[in-house]
């Protein structure tokens, strides 16, 4: 499975080639966007953990980079300029966190991706949704528990499976324990509703609950994950690797 999901936004047949293998190389998805309108509204539906932007579409570049600082899902996503020359898109430029110069090559991709990479690869961990099915107790304020089997789990919450009717926006607490571990409890809030579903969003979890949960995903993730890339995914787990972005 690949590890995460990039937005490659050009109209340059060459570069689109050139970016998409080096991507697959990693285990990272290409999604390749041609046209501005057709990016921005991909923000607004997908979350990427990576946006690549050709700066040769000119000022509509920063339309795209906007997009992705505004944008709930996206905002915390790893940005990247493809620029041709000092004087293209300079203002651009400092509104990405790397830059692959052109004329692009092999090397040059790569070596713009590998100090990107474990960054990459947290921003995955933090919306990666594991499948399991554990039992599940929501705790209401002068109601009765309700009992039931988580669907998925992420950092920030868990789909779970029950017909009992809770309310969008009503304050719950969630108690579960993940295998092998002890009691986890999470101050949480119901964030949606569907037929025989709803969706549990975290709103707190003590240091070391969450240390907990972080720890169990990462594995789990790193089990999915094919044996080269699980090998850099241990490697970036390293959180010395995350206390600072460049700044371009």
């Amino acid at each position: 499975m690949p590890i995460g999901l990039a937005l490659l936004v050009s109209a340059d047949p060459v570069t689109i080639q050139q970016v998409s293998l080096a991507l697959q190389e990693l285990s990272i998805s290409p999604d390749v966007c041609q046209e501005v309108p057709a990016a921005v509204g991909l923000l607004n539906r997908r979350k990427f953990d990576a946006v690549i932007v050709d700066l040769q579409l000119g000022e509509q570049s920063g339309l795209i980079l906007d997009e992705v600082h505004l944008s709930p899902s996206n905002r915390t996503a790893v940005t990247f300029a493809i620029s041709g020359s000092d004087a293209e898109g300079t203002a651009f430029r400092k509104r990405s966190e790397f830059v692959f110069e052109r004329p692009l090559s092999t090397q040059s991709i790569r070596s713009a991706l590998k100090p990107a990479y474990g960054l990459i690869l947290r921003e995955r961990r933090r919306y990666f949704r594991c499948p399991i099915s554990i039992p599940i107790t929501i705790l209401r304020q002068s109601m009765p528990e309700v009992r039931c089997y988580s669907v998925n789990i992420s950092e920030g919450g868990m789909a779970v499976s029950t017909f009992v009717p809770l309310s969008a926006g009503e304050p719950v607490q969630v108690q579960f324990t993940l295998p092998g571990h002890k009691i986890l409890l999470a101050e949480s809030r119901i964030c949606w509703l569907k037929s025989g579903r709803l969706g549990v969003r975290f709103v707190s979890l003590s240091p070391e609950s969450k240390s907990e949960l972080q720890g169990w995903l990462s594995r789990k993730l790193e089990e999915a994950l094919p044996e080269f890339v699980a090998d850099k995914f241990r490697k970036a787990e390293d959180p010395s690797m995350y206390e600072e972005r460049p700044v371009s």
